[in-house]
């Protein structure tokens, strides 16, 4: 009888230690989100004033080498799916989606504009700080995906939106477009599953020696950035 109390009593207490343990997991996680999006707002704010002067200039040269707008805004899918308009610097001429190779472009790809070749690097992604500050984006996270794309996402893939997209992130960081898509989204929800302060620290400091000194991954393998495919 004392024997089966006892067992009883363990189980009991095996139960409560697992509660707590899901309970402080939420808990941390709940403080990383908070802490998380106080950084980003900082430092898409801090980022915007710094950078609106060179926006200024690029814009004048992006106006004076091409016929269009100084931005690229395009729809994509946020966290959950949810539909939003990201920034980028305009690097291609104006509906270059309905030219050529569609939505793959190629490193000599002809609608690139003579600016749009010394932007492509990563700079022409730094508008979309106006989509962190807004909240719709985070600095660090999955890539943000098309529309078209995320509708042929597998079940298994769609968990890539159950955090809000970044500008940088850990599959960027770790092959860009030169890893396959399936290869990009592995890493993608190895990070969902990961996340945390340090491990966006450690993403970030790796995103200034693979984009600002390295460059790779900016076109696919075979020189071409392709469009989503299994």
């Amino acid at each position: 009888m004392l024997k089966k109390h006892i067992k009883l009593l363990w189980n009991i207490l095996n139960s409560l230690k697992n509660k707590v343990c899901k309970w402080e997991m939420k808990k941390n996680k709940n403080e990383d989100f908070i802490l998380k999006r106080i950084i980003d707002i900082a430092v898409s704010g801090i980022g915007l004033v710094i950078l609106f002067p060179i926006f200024v200039i690029i814009g004048v040269l992006i106006k004076l080498d091409s016929m269009g707008s100084l931005f690229f805004i395009q729809k994509r899918a946020g966290k959950d799916g949810k539909i939003f308009r990201a920034y980028k610097l305009r690097t291609m001429v104006d509906n270059a989606v309905e030219m050529g190779l569609g939505y793959e472009i190629a490193k000599d790809d002809t609608r690139i504009t003579r600016i749009g070749k010394h932007l492509r690097w990563g700079i022409d992604e730094l508008p979309q700080l106006i989509n962190v500050f807004k909240g719709e984006m985070s600095i660090v996270g999955p890539r943000p995906a098309l529309p078209h794309q995320v509708e042929k996402y597998s079940k298994e893939e769609r968990r890539r939106l159950e955090v809000k997209p970044g500008i940088t992130g850990w599959a960027l960081v770790n092959g860009r477009n030169i890893l396959s898509w399936p290869e990009r989204i592995k890493l993608d929800i190895w990070y969902i599953d990961h996340r945390s302060i340090w491990l966006d620290l450690k993403i970030l400091l790796k995103t200034i020696r693979v984009v600002i000194f390295t460059r790779e991954g900016v076109y696919g393998k075979d020189g071409v950035t392709r469009d989503y495919e299994r």
